[in-house]
């Protein structure tokens, strides 16, 4: 492990498989840039493991109130990544990215900034209720803790990814609920049309009723299905 990232980045592997190398997914979990919330790292982990997939959980800069921190962080990961940190049970050629809340912002950052190099752009894209924009319906927290205090118009813009999106962003499955407190849906619905008018392939699912925040939603079956239609989104691309 480099040393920027050393103790930030752990790998979970997963069972070996006779099917050969399989993909490895970087999983970002949320809490606003100011924390991890632990129900979005570990357990998500567990979860790519059971679909026969590696994972990779990044502990990525909190509070870099400006500046590119946490991207450089999720830049490195997967570069570590595609140069075979993970191991020969894991495919280089195939680095996922899964992101909840504001790990959700930092995955479509990656996916689709333009400061991510083309071998550091992630194969595919999961993004968790995402903050998204912070020129539209910004979450406080996280602008506050992503930007500092009064940032102008055009850095809030820099940062709003509905404005990063470009025909070389990788396809994207991305879930909301549409009474999320927290952080407005339309971050969802925004991000995705402007998938849509790129022609990058995008899948959406807005449920009706859920708080923000639910990880795998183990307690909330009703909420807890997008588990599955991201693994089914998951074997339509040949990764499990």
């Amino acid at each position: 492990m480099t040393a920027p990232l050393d103790g930030r980045l752990t790998l979970h592997p997963a069972p070996p498989s006779a099917a050969g190398p399989a993909p490895v997914v970087l999983v970002l979990p949320g809490g606003g840039y100011t924390a991890h919330g632990p129900h979005e790292a570990e357990a998500v982990a567990a979860w790519l493991n059971g679909l026969g997939l590696h994972a990779a959980v990044l502990r990525y800069t909190l509070r870099p109130q400006g500046g590119t921190a946490p991207l450089d962080d999720a830049r490195a990961a997967v570069r570590l990544l595609r140069d075979g940190a993970a191991g020969p049970a894991a495919d280089p050629g195939r680095v996922g990215v899964l992101g909840f809340s504001a790990g959700g912002h930092l995955a479509a950052w990656l996916a689709g900034g333009p400061h991510t190099g083309e071998e550091e752009r992630p194969d595919l894209a999961v993004l968790c209720y995402p903050v998204v924009s912070f020129a539209h319906l910004p979450h406080p927290g996280s602008l506050d803790a992503l930007l500092g205090p009064d940032p102008s118009p055009a850095e809030r813009r820099a940062v709003s990814l509905e404005y990063a999106v470009h025909p070389r962003t990788p396809p994207v499955f991305c879930w909301h609920t549409s009474d999320d407190a927290s952080v407005d849906v339309e971050h969802a619905l925004r991000y995705t049309a402007a998938l849509r008018r790129a022609d990058v392939p995008v899948e959406l699912h807005v449920l009706p009723r859920g708080a923000h925040g639910l990880g795998l939603a183990p307690d909330d079956p009703y909420v807890g299905r997008w588990t599955r239609w991201c693994a089914e989104w998951f074997a339509q691309h040949g990764w499990c």
